[in-house]
């Protein structure tokens, strides 16, 4: 047997095949390699991957509370913008009637102004004509007594029948004015 091993020795043994004693010396160490990952090793990546797992689900949900929550924030933002306009536009229309209403009260007062002029306008108007028309009764009757005093000629100073006559020629003036018109 030796001889058959010496022979097998002396065969030259192809390179990529493995000798039979290095293929369990390989699968030993192999087993023992193996054995010792799974045993230490694996726990620990294991362990650092559901940690990481972990961290993962919890960055998502975290990111899902924070998604609801600036959800939740840009609604009530919306809603204040939306009450903010409203707001904005009742105080727009608040303004534009309290505008119309100043305009209305500017106009009565601007006219019930105009009303106390013209009155007072035609009042002082009155008062020139009667003040304008005494003193031109005084005036043509002092005209009128003196053209009569030299038609006459005699002297009409008596005054009770001055007035009287120059009353009635007025009179009788007015009434012949008023019957042309």
């Amino acid at each position: 047997m030796n001889a058959l091993l010496l022979a097998q020795a002396e065969e030259p043994q192809p390179p990529l095949i493995p000798h039979l004693d290095e293929l369990v010396i390989g699968l030993i160490a192999f087993v023992i390699v193996f054995g010792f990952l799974a045993k230490k090793l694996l726990p620990n990546i294991n362990k650092v991957l559901d940690e990481r797992r972990e961290a993962i689900e919890g960055g998502i949900e975290k990111a899902e509370s924070a998604q609801i929550e600036a959800q939740s924030v840009l609604e009530q933002y919306k809603a204040q913008l939306a009450e903010a306009r409203h707001e904005a536009a009742r105080l727009r229309q608040e303004a534009t009637e309290q505008g119309t209403a100043i305009i209305q009260e500017m106009k009565a007062e601007g006219q019930r102004q105009r009303e106390e002029i013209i009155a007072a306008g035609h009042s002082q108007i009155e008062a020139d004509r009667k003040a304008a028309s005494a003193s031109l009764r005084q005036d043509v009757g002092k005209l009128a007594t003196d053209l009569a005093g030299k038609l006459v000629g005699e002297s009409l100073e008596d005054t009770a029948r001055q007035s009287r006559t120059i009353d009635r020629f007025l009179d009788e003036l007015e009434e012949k004015a008023e019957a042309v018109r």
